[in-house]
């Protein structure tokens, strides 16, 4: 199809990952803005309604070769926001794991190479999802984005590595990039293939099911909890400011460490208020094998340095943002059941 001037002038945006969890909140945020996004993901992404940007959708593996190189093509600005998870895993990967190491750095590596590969002209700007567990166990109460990276899980190893390698092709001029360390995000996905499976709805998913939730300490170990929507908006004000970001990481979170123990209570009673029933029991119990120390170290972040380049705060207040999940947990079950009900009275399988 021929590229139209209107179309050419606009800002070409490359999302990848664009059905993830946090790619599909991405894709809704910028979708509001008059710019073309390049939405790329194993499987189709779905336009958000009303999309006000000129969205081209794009299926591609990004690990096979020369897949990455024709995803950026003629983009000004790409977010990089591909996660490695298997079937049944959340985030955690295993020593070891080549098909992890693939998608978590050698996305980034071969970003770098294409981008380094195009002729003369404008630096494009990148946006990298890095974790804020990258630093590894500080002992600190507070992070504030100046501690020593040291990390000691596979993940955490992998996420630091993909983001060094930005910030160093940042440096030689290949690209103008700015790494954006994530706390612990919760919120509605998009659809089945952008779930998240994260601790704040897996618990939320074992209230709905009337299973107790289970913590791995006795409660008091503090997460900072990002909602997904002020998230996203974390990301597009990190296009927005690049310039202004570039070459370094930069923590995200709301200033605020929450007990998980009231938490998980609170989830508790917001599902009791949904169903009718009474709430489950919230209990400490011995942690699995494959706990790493990051487990029962409490996070607060101090992302006052973000918001002081971007103008950036969290609007949305914890309790709100709870009951938006349960919500949207609880909508999916009952859409599921239905479902199962019509399949059951169609008398069997075709």
């Amino acid at each position: 199809m021929a590229v139209t001037p209107a179309r050419a002038a606009l800002p070409t945006i490359a999302l990848l990952g664009a059905t993830g969890f946090v790619g599909s909140a991405v894709l809704r945020e910028l979708a509001a803005r008059p710019v073309r996004i390049l939405a790329v993901s194993r499987r189709p992404a779905a336009v958000p309604p009303a999309a006000r940007a000129d969205i081209e959708v794009r299926a591609a593996d990004l690990t096979e070769p020369g897949e990455l190189s024709a995803a950026v093509a003629g983009a000004d600005a790409v977010v990089l926001a591909t996660l490695y998870s298997s079937a049944t895993a959340t985030w955690r990967v295993e020593d070891g794991d080549t098909a992890a190491e693939r998608v978590n750095v050698g996305i980034a590596r071969d970003l770098v190479g294409a981008l380094a590969a195009r002729p003369a002209g404008p630096r494009p700007q990148v946006v990298f999802t890095g974790a804020a567990s990258q630093a590894g166990p500080t002992g600190k109460p507070v992070l504030d984005g100046t501690e020593p990276d040291r990390p000691k899980g596979p993940y955490d190893r992998q996420k630091l590595a993909a983001e060094r390698l930005l910030l160093d092709a940042d440096a030689r001029g290949v690209l103008c990039g700015a790494s954006l360390r994530l706390p612990t995000v919760f919120g509605p996905g998009a659809g089945p293939a952008a779930r998240d499976r994260g601790v704040v709805s897996a618990m939320a998913r074992r209230a709905l099911a009337g299973e107790p939730l289970t913590m791995w300490h006795d409660g008091t170990v503090r997460r900072d909890l990002l909602y997904i929507d002020d998230l996203a908006r974390a990301v597009v004000a990190g296009l927005d400011h690049t310039g202004a970001l570039a070459g370094r990481h930069w923590l995200l979170g709301t200033g605020e460490g929450r007990p998980l123990g009231p938490v998980f209570e609170q989830l508790a009673a917001l599902v009791a208020q949904r169903t009718g029933r009474d709430p489950v029991p919230v209990l400490a119990v011995r942690p699995p094998e494959h706990a790493e120390a990051g487990d029962f170290a409490s996070v607060t972040i101090d992302a006052s340095a973000f918001r002081s380049v971007t103008g950036w705060r969290p609007n949305t207040a914890l309790t709100e943002a709870l009951r938006r999940t349960v919500d949207h947990l609880a909508d999916a079950v009952g859409a599921g059941e239905r479902r199962a009900g019509r399949g059951k009275a169609g008398g069997g399988p075709a």
